[in-house]
């Protein structure tokens, strides 16, 4: 007998709830994203935040290389770290400045870990929410 805990029955339900919650900060990371590498739009808001413009292309990629990595089935948990350290760094900076919507990329963030809580069981093992 095996003492390594084995992942439990997933149910349909749960994994299409799980697809369906990754989806929206998946859309909005994307969104935002893309408007990154157009820059006009987010030219303003950079230098509200204090970012220069030439970050605005980097940071971009930086977005949309970790929401792919979350995409991926095989490297969505590598993914969900690298996006909670890049919605981290938003906070900060939301923070920083004394702006009250701080808590947009936290909510961003709690739902990319709650998505991939239920699909994936291999996390529910790690992370047994019931006794």
């Amino acid at each position: 007998m095996s003492s390594i805990a084995q992942p439990a029955p997933t149910s349909r339900w749960m994994v299409w709830t799980g697809y369906l919650v990754s989806a929206i900060p998946v859309l909005m990371l994307l969104f935002s994203g893309v408007l990154k590498f157009v820059k006009d739009p987010v030219v303003e808001e950079f230098n509200r935040l204090g970012y220069g413009e030439n970050l605005i292309l980097v940071i971009g990629v930086l977005e949309v290389a970790c929401t792919v990595i979350y995409l991926i089935p095989r490297t969505a948990v590598l993914g969900a770290i690298l996006l909670t350290g890049y919605l981290g760094g938003a906070t900060a900076t939301h923070v920083r400045i004394g702006d009250p919507s701080f808590f947009a990329p936290v909510i961003v963030g709690v739902l990319v870990w709650l998505g991939l809580y239920l699909r994936d069981s291999r996390l529910r093992v790690l992370l047994p929410l019931k006794s």
